[in-house]
Parts: structure tokens; sequence; C-alpha cells
């Protein structure tokens, strides 16, 4: 479960994702005050705004977010709109964001290249809500239908390791399929005009699909044997200047996301029921269950570390990166956070 469920539906949610138009900024709050009751200037961490549903959602409407952060000398200053990781990757990198959410998956291709922030909690993957999603009467009702077809998919993120995965399991060579590669918030209208075959997805844009019932998983994240977690990454910087702070999204992360495993309905369309932004409808309901069915936000433990290794050994041999991409040093243990 993402740090932010935006637009459209989400535990994670959203319809049309932008790229990230995040704020140009110079020297942010975030680097020049202390945090704690006794200093001179509340810091701002920078967040991309989370839309419509989720946890910071109604962070945001109720107050309760900044209410945590204050007692360590701390607000959010909302930037930009939740998206893809890879441009908030570059946002951190460019002292341009302090917090983003994105998948191991889409994470190990940012760490590929010199990253300056580091992942601080972890998400169980989401049996669930993502997948391989096929048109109802489609004809294809295997992982193994796929071979000579079309899939859409995100380059180097969750779409292209989810039909990797699968090939894999099924025994299928990936050469045998055809890459599409699209942004995800443009693939709805080329998945639904026909012009790919399907769509290996997550349920930000899985459960507007699903809900519209016209489309099914033809193997969700359990069936594929997933290790694509969620993750919270924070800038270096920040974390290395401000660690009460970062442990303190952390507890407020993992708090709410219990209550909103409990209670989905309360975390969905926070500030409109109406509109793109909102789930309604069948769509809801789909949303609602993936979420119970969810993880939480929690620490990151040696066994998804392991398999934090298993994803980035998987990209190496698909030659999805040109080398198997060491995670560990990108790792904060929050448990041990001062």
């Amino acid at each position: 479960m993402p740090l932010s469920r935006p637009t459209r539906t989400t535990p994670a949610l959203l319809t049309a994702t932008a790229l990230i138009a995040l704020t140009a900024c110079g020297t942010s709050g975030a680097d020049t005050g202390g945090a704690g009751p006794g200093s001179r200037a509340t810091v701002e961490v920078r967040i991309p705004d989370p839309g419509n549903s989720g946890v910071l959602a109604l962070g945001k409407k109720d107050g309760s977010l900044d209410k945590a952060l204050a007692k360590v000398g701390a607000k959010v200053r909302w930037t930009g709109s939740a998206g893809p990781f890879a441009p908030a990757a570059q946002a951190m990198n460019a002292d341009q964001l302090d917090i983003a959410t994105g998948s191991i998956t889409s994470g190990i291709t940012s760490l590929a290249r010199r990253p300056g922030f580091k992942f601080f909690t972890a998400v169980a993957p989401d049996g669930a809500g993502e997948g391989i999603l096929v048109k109802n009467g489609s004809g294809i009702d295997s992982v193994a239908g796929l071979a000579g077809r079309k899939v859409a998919v995100n380059q180097g993120g969750t779409g292209e390791y989810l039909l990797l995965k699968a090939l894999a399991r099924a025994g299928v060579p990936a050469d045998r399929v055809e890459r599409v590669y699209l942004r995800p918030d443009q693939t709805a209208a080329v998945f639904n005009a026909g012009k790919v075959d399907a769509w290996a997805v997550w349920s930000t844009y899985s459960v507007a699909e699903i809900g519209t019932e016209t489309a099914h998983f033809v193997a969700d994240g359990a069936a594929i044997g997933s290790d694509n977690y969620s993750l919270n990454a924070v800038r270096t910087a920040f974390a290395e200047q401000h660690p009460d702070i970062v442990k303190a999204l952390y507890r407020y992360l993992h708090d709410a996301s219990v209550q909103e495993k409990k209670n989905p309905d309360a975390y969905l369309n926070v500030f409109t029921d109406a509109g793109p932004t909102a789930v309604n409808g069948r769509a809801k309901e789909v949303q609602a269950d993936f979420t119970r069915k969810g993880g939480t936000v929690d620490p990151i433990r040696p066994d998804d570390i392991r398999r934090f290794r298993n994803v980035a050994a998987f990209y190496a041999q698909q030659k999805v990166t040109t080398t198997e991409v060491d995670v560990a040093p990108h790792l904060l243990d929050i448990e041990k956070t001062p």
C-alpha cells in the first residue's frame, strides 16, 4: 500500500497520473531549520499531493498528519501530484521532493542510476490488486495464451516485471510476447481500444478496469509469485538531517495503514465522491476488497531484503538492468533510527 492513493481508484489509486509536476524549489525549509520543540524553524517535508483517496489524503483533510509531525517540529508542504516513481526519484535527486512512493521494481531501475534517496518502509506485495489484465471474452485464459500477443507494460517498472515474472513461471520465452511500452496513465485507452491484448498492471489502474466488469486478471500477483513490494523513499540528505521526522512519518503511516485495512471505505473519496478522482459503484467495492487483502506500512526486515535481491537478480537475468543492482546500501532500518 503506497504512501498515497490518488485519483480514480487505489491503495495507491488514480486515474490519469501525469508525470510529477513539482514546484521548482531552491533550498527547502526541510534543510534550513532543526526539528523538535526547541528548534528555531518548522521543518517542511515536501510530499506529492495524495489526491482523493488513501492514508495521506485523509491525513491532509483532517490535519492528523501535520499534528503528528508537529511533535517533531515539522509540517507537510504538498507539492505536485502523486505519480510514477521514476520522475519522483529524479525530483528527490534534484532536491525538489523529500518523500515519495514506488515499487521495488521501479526502485531498482532508479537505483541503477545515481540515487539520492533511500527506502525506509515496505508494504508486502499486492497479491490481489496487481497482475495481467485481459478483456472478458478475449480468448486468453492462461499466461501461456499470451504467446504471440501484445502486452502493455511500463518499461522497467511493475508492469514489465509482472509480465516477465508471469512468463518465466509459465515457461513461456519472453521473446514470444511483444512488450508495448506505455506510460501507465496512457494505457487504459489503448487497452480498451483493443490495440493491445493484455495489460500488466497494478491496483492504481486495475480497479477501474475490473470495476467495469469487462476485464479480469488472467493471473494476479499471488499466482505470478510477485515480490513487488511498495516502498516509501526519503531523500538521503533529509534522512540524515532529520531522522526523527522520518521516524515520526513512518509511525503515522504504519498506524494509519492498519486502520485503513480495517475500514477501507473511510479512506476512499476523501475530498469528493464525484468526478474523475472518485471511486464509486463496483470499482469502490473492488478497491475496498484489495485494501482488506493488502499489507500495512512496516519496517524493512531481513526477509524483505532477501526478496528485494530476488527482484534485482531477476531484472539482471532478464536484461532489464545491465547489472544486478545492490539494494541493501539504499535501505534504512527505521526501527534503529534515533
